[in-house]
């Protein structure tokens, strides 16, 4: 298994969007339905497939397969989670674009970045 730590920007989104979306519900086409709620863009599932393996083939993600059910015509479907890696380099990230946001005084003023991510995953 590839454990690289770094993450692009669209790999962090897909990460997020994982993390929002209910854990039972966390498989590839409802990702993309959240992407384009959350974006206004498009997502193909194919995009979403290659991207969510590259992040389990880095550690970030794990996957499992859930049976089928009737409402789906018997299909299975893979259902992703954060893994601890997964959740500390997406806490990385933030950080490293907090503290960017902080040394730009004009858009820092726009928000209370200073108090607005005090916590840990």
């Amino acid at each position: 298994m590839n454990m690289e730590k770094r993450l692009g920007d669209f790999e962090e989104v897909l990460m997020l969007l994982v993390g929002i979306v209910n854990e039972e519900d966390a498989y590839a086409y409802r990702i993309t339905v959240e992407f384009k709620a959350q974006t206004g863009r498009s997502l193909s599932i194919g995009a979403a497939h290659s991207t969510l393996d590259r992040l389990e083939d880095k550690g970030f993600l794990k996957s499992q397969i859930r049976e089928g059910t009737t409402d789906r015509g018997e299909r299975t479907k893979r259902i992703y989670h954060l893994t601890a890696l997964g959740k500390r380099v997406l806490r990385e990230s933030m950080e490293m674009k907090t503290s960017l946001w902080r040394q730009y005084p004009e858009m820092a003023s726009m928000f209370n970045i200073n108090s607005a991510f005090n916590f840990s995953i």
